[in-house]
């Protein structure tokens, strides 16, 4: 049996890795602040023998005992409005957060598998996205707390990899969506379903042509996984390339719905991405992944997940 430690336990993309890896028949010890993470998505674990929970803040160190397989670093805040509203922390967790994760993980000789962010690429000139594009990003703007915290993360890692020879692997993860999605952090999809099964009008911001590329919370799990198992370093994309306008995302949210919601424009954020699509070709090649979930599937299921819990 394999232990493994995920940061981050309690969110989104954080308890999906926990359930995957406990599914594996491995241990797992989780570790959150609850800034963001909730409880509840771990709620089903309480009685699992091989998953141990831990409430802090990876920025205060880790003390933890015994052997590691492999640490995930997922603690982050990840929504606009949270980061936004708590830069400092953003930047910590990525820093200090991350170099104390790194220094664990070398310590126990375990694999370090880095969650960075499709944000990297900024507002991207190239597109879709390569791994080799250095991005254009504004490392002052409203979004750069959490921009540059993962950019800071990602050199982090390869500085460990230079000095210490840390066994670490970057997936640079692209918009994701699923059942455990919080209603009220502010991301696009869980925003749209919210109104719609509310019956509330649905708010694009700008004229609505703006892209991104949805991933189903079960494939872009898989492709972390299949990071994990591989020796690869990366950074490597994983996300559907497939490219959606906001417009057709809430067309669709409003069709599945069977909602009456109309839509309605709102000003563009400052820095908002214009595009966002991965070059999945590196994940074809080195990890066989690809997505296999489609967008009204996937939303079907998230749509399902939030009808059960009381939206309607």
């Amino acid at each position: 049996m394999k232990r493994h430690l995920v940061l981050g336990a309690a969110g989104f993309l954080g308890s999906h890795l926990v359930d995957a890896l406990l599914e594996r028949g491995d241990s797992v010890v989780g570790v959150d602040d609850l800034s963001s993470g909730s409880l509840a998505n771990l709620s089903h674990l309480r009685d699992e023998k091989r998953f141990t929970f831990l409430e802090g803040d990876i920025c205060s160190g880790l003390a933890l005992e015994g052997n590691l397989d492999a640490v995930f670093n997922f603690a982050s805040l990840a929504s606009p409005p949270r980061y936004s509203a708590r830069p400092l922390h953003t930047l910590r967790t990525g820093s200090r957060g991350t170099d104390n994760a790194l220094a664990l993980a070398v310590d126990r000789g375990a694999r370090f598998i880095m969650a960075s962010t499709s944000e990297v690429y900024g507002d991207p000139e190239v597109h879709p996205q390569v791994e080799t594009y250095w991005g254009s990003v504004n490392p002052i703007g409203p979004r750069s707390c959490y921009d540059e915290a993962k950019r800071y993360a990602e050199a982090l890692c390869m500085a460990y990899r230079a000095e210490y020879a840390a066994n670490v692997g970057i997936v640079r993860i692209f918009n994701t969506y699923g059942p455990r999605l919080d209603p009220n952090d502010g991301r696009v999809v869980s925003n749209f379903i919210v109104q719609a099964l509310s019956g509330a009008n649905l708010t694009v911001y700008g004229d609505g042509l703006q892209t991104r590329s949805f991933c189903y919370v079960e494939d872009e799990i898989r492709g972390i996984l299949a990071l994990h198992d591989s020796s690869e370093v990366g950074p490597i994309n994983i996300g559907n390339p497939n490219e959606f306008t906001m417009l057709e995302l809430a067309d669709l949210v409003v069709e599945i719905t069977g909602s009456k919601s109309r839509i309605v424009h709102e000003p563009l954020p400052v820095d908002d991405p214009t595009q966002r699509r991965p070059d999945i070709t590196k994940a074809k090649e080195v990890l066989s992944w690809e997505p296999s979930i489609d967008l009204q599937n996937g939303l079907s299921k998230t749509i399902a997940w939030f009808r059960n819990r009381g939206f309607n």
